[in-house]
């Protein structure tokens, strides 16, 4: 091989190693199967999450996650591998893939890596169940809003109790 190409592949393996340490959480899926519009489809709503996904050599990936220090990862860089990066949103990646498997049956997830962890496909699984950011947020704020909201009826209850004794 030439050394244009060597440097040209090294940069690509510094490249998809920075998006390793930089993603909040990255989902790694074997998309053998899928049709040209099921994968369209699943990138357009990946997207519109904010999530970027790429189909990667293996090996790339491989040489990527041992120079981020991610170890575990080579029994899932086998096939065809997509891997969808989320640098905000931990919970997207595995939220949409996990949805889009159920209805594309060819879309395998296989694992991946959350907050900078290696996570297994089980792990990967249960972070899709979870609530999204906004859905998280709903539920703090609901939680904060709550001892509040009970100040208020006792005060009201008392208000009414003491107009009751008036009449």
């Amino acid at each position: 091989m030439s050394e244009a190409a060597i440097a040209k592949k090294a940069q690509i393996v510094d490249e998809v190693a920075e998006k390793f340490s930089a993603a909040a959480s990255v989902v790694i899926a074997d998309y053998r199967g899928l049709t040209v519009e099921e994968v369209t489809n699943l990138r357009k709503q990946l997207r519109e999450a904010g999530v970027e996904m790429k189909v990667i050599k293996n090996s790339i990936l491989s040489r990527a996650a041992k120079q981020a220090g991610l170890e575990g990862l080579d029994e899932v860089f086998t096939g065809p591998t997509a891997v969808a990066f989320s640098n905000e949103d931990v919970v997207a990646p595995a939220k949409i893939m996990d949805e889009f498997a159920k209805d594309a049956k060819a879309l395998e997830l296989k694992g991946g890596i959350i907050e900078g962890k290696v996570a297994s496909l089980e792990e990967i699984t249960a972070l899709a169940k979870l609530p999204n950011r906004e859905g998280l947020l709903s539920m703090l704020l609901s939680v904060l809003q709550a001892p509040v909201r009970n100040v208020a009826y006792a005060v009201n209850a008392v208000a009414e109790s003491k107009d009751g004794d008036a009449a």
